[in-house]
């Protein structure tokens, strides 16, 4: 689905990639760990076209780098920032609305099923989005991407500063996107989340991937995780 290949990235003069290579496959959770400051937001951007870039991202086998950041969009990648951008003044069902596109899915994403998994939605739908709590802005930044039916989603820091039972509801629904065949690429800090969630991780330091294979060899590597994760 999902294939990087020696990818490079640059915030005017700062060099923050070095040669980062991974791949995403149809229907799996992939985690891209690391300490903050060491690339991981910087990859899924530049995957996404908004910042300057070289190497290779190839997406269902056609080239993205080099083009803006809707046409990657409408090619099927769904991006969720670790920032979440919801339209504050906007009802959280015109929010909703915003994100849906047209799909020849064979079982596309409704208001319904958002409704279902995360139920203060629907009693908030009224709402101006401005007035949720974190962890709902957090859910109605997932649904809104998904409403777009991608089939590949790169969700930043999805659990960051949430409550547990939020964390629990938003695993579920990540849970959920892989069964439907959709790939993600999940930026994480929390090594339990990429566990409970992940069928491969990568780990990064200094711009660069210095692990690749199943979390549970990951957190079996002391030493790895001492110097790359802190934990």
């Amino acid at each position: 689905m999902l294939e990087v290949d020696k990818l490079q990235a640059w915030y005017g003069k700062s060099h923050i990639l070095a040669g980062v290579s991974l791949r995403v496959a149809a229907g799996e959770v992939v985690s891209l760990l690391g300490r903050n400051g060491v690339g991981r937001s910087t990859t899924v951007r530049a995957i996404m076209g908004h910042v300057q870039a070289a190497g290779s991202v190839r997406f269902q086998q056609q080239e993205l780098l080099g083009m803006a950041p809707y046409r990657i969009a409408r090619r099927g990648v769904g991006y969720v920032p670790e920032s979440r951008d919801i339209f504050p003044r906007l009802t959280v069902r015109q929010n909703l609305l915003l994100g849906s596109k047209p799909s020849k899915v064979a079982n596309p994403w409704t208001e319904d099923d958002f409704y279902r998994l995360f139920p203060i939605l629907q009693e908030r739908a009224d709402s101006p989005a401005g007035v949720l709590s974190g962890g709902e802005q957090q859910m109605l930044a997932l649904a809104r991407t998904m409403m777009g039916n991608p089939a590949l989603v790169m969700i930043d820091e999805p659990t960051e500063g949430l409550a547990p039972r939020i964390v629990q509801q938003v695993g579920q629904l990540i849970a959920e996107i892989a069964q439907r065949g959709v790939a993600v690429l999940l930026v994480e800090q929390k090594l339990d989340i990429t566990l409970e969630l992940a069928q491969r991780a990568y780990l990064m330091g200094h711009g660069q991937i210095v692990f690749e294979g199943e979390p549970k060899a990951l957190m079996d590597d002391s030493a790895l995780c001492t110097e790359w994760l802190g934990v």
